[in-house]
C-alpha cells in the first residue's frame, strides 16, 4: 500500500519545539465496570493535526470523547489517570463542563444540524455563552462560516433550514457551529465517513487550513486520509481481553513508513483491521 503525504503531514515539528494542548497520562476509561481503554499516555500538540487510527472496537472514539468529557452524557463512566488541557486536569471537580466543551469542541461522524435555520445553527453556542448584539452576532456567524469554507455557498440562504443542505455542507455547518464559540481544540470523530469523495476532499482541505488557527484530533478509518491530513498519528489496538490500548504514537511519516511496532506496520499496510 502506497501513501502520499501532503506538506502538512511531512512538516511535523520536533516535539521539543511543540506545546502540548492536551497531555494524557496513564488514562484508563470505564463504561460502568467495563474497561474500554487502558494506560494511554500521549500528547496532542498545539497547532498540529493528530490522527487516531486502529481497527473497530479498539477505543478510538472512546478516547476522543474522553478528551472533553462528552462521554459522560452517554451514561456512568469512570476515569483513572489524567487529561491536562494546557496544564489543567479536565477531570478535576472544579472544571466547568460547559466551558470545557466550548474550548474543546467536537464534530461527530454523522452531521447533526439542528432543525432550524443555517444562521441559528451557527449562532446557537454563541447565544448560550454570551449575549451579543445583532451586529456582533452577524459578524461571528459570517466568520465561522468563512472558516468552515461554507460562506459563499449559503450567504444568500441563511434563513433557510439547515436540513436542506447536502451531507457535506451539513458537516461543514457543524464545524462552523463548533468554530463560532472559538475553541482551542477541535475533536473530529470520523467526520468524512458518511460523505462522498468530493465532500471528503473539502473537509480535508478545511482541516489543513484550520490547523493554523487551532489544534485538531481526528479519528479516521481511512489510512490515506490520516497520511494526508495529520502531522502526528496514534495507533490503537486491542489485547487478548479486547481492551483498547495505545500501541504506538509518533510523527505520521514515521508511523506509516518506519513504525517501530510490528502491529502498527501490519495495520497501516492493510494486513489486518
Amino acid at each position: 500500500m502506497q501513501f502520499s503525504f501532503h506538506d502538512s503531514a511531512i512538516n511535523a515539528s520536533s516535539t521539543s519545539d511543540l506545546i502540548p494542548a492536551l497531555r494524557v497520562k496513564d488514562l484508563a476509561f470505564y463504561y460502568g465496570s467495563q474497561k474500554a481503554i487502558e494506560s494511554v499516555s500521549m500528547d496532542i500538540y498545539q497547532g498540529q493535526v493528530t490522527a487516531i487510527i486502529g481497527p473497530s472496537g479498539c477505543g478510538k472514539s472512546t478516547f476522543l470523547k474522553a478528551l472533553n468529557r462528552i462521554s459522560e452524557l452517554e451514561g456512568v463512566v469512570r476515569v483513572e489517570g489524567q487529561v491536562e488541557f494546557f496544564g489543567q486536569d479536565i477531570y478535576s471537580r472544579q472544571v466547568n463542563l460547559n466551558r470545557l466543551r466550548r474550548q474543546i469542541g467536537m464534530v461527530f461522524q454523522k452531521p447533526n444540524p439542528f432543525p432550524s435555520s443555517i444562521y441559528d445553527n451557527v449562532a446557537y453556542g454563541v447565544r448560550v455563552f454570551s449575549r451579543p448584539n445583532r451586529v456582533s452576532l452577524d459578524e461571528t456567524v459570517e466568520s465561522a462560516l468563512r472558516s468552515a469554507a461554507l460562506w459563499n455557498e449559503v450567504k444568500d440562504n441563511l434563513s433557510k433550514s439547515a436540513l436542506g443542505l447536502s451531507g457535506g455542507q451539513q458537516q461543514r455547518l457543524c464545524i462552523a457551529r463548533a468554530l463560532a464559540v472559538k475553541p482551542k481544540i477541535l475533536l473530529m470523530d470520523e467526520p468524512c465517513s458518511a460523505l462522498d469523495p468530493i465532500a471528503t476532499m473539502k473537509i480535508e482541505e478545511l482541516i489543513d487550513s484550520l490547523r493554523h488557527e487551532l489544534t485538531i484530533a481526528i479519528v479516521t478509518h481511512n489510512m490515506q486520509q490520516a497520511s494526508r491530513v495529520s502531522q502526528y498519528t496514534a495507533f490503537f489496538s486491542t489485547d487478548e481481553s479486547r481492551i483498547g490500548q495505545l500501541v504506538e504514537f509518533g510523527a505520521t511519516t514515521q508511523i506509516f513508513m518506519a513504525a517501530s511496532q510490528s502491529r502498527t506496520r501490519d495495520y497501516v499496510q492493510g494486513r489486518f483491521g
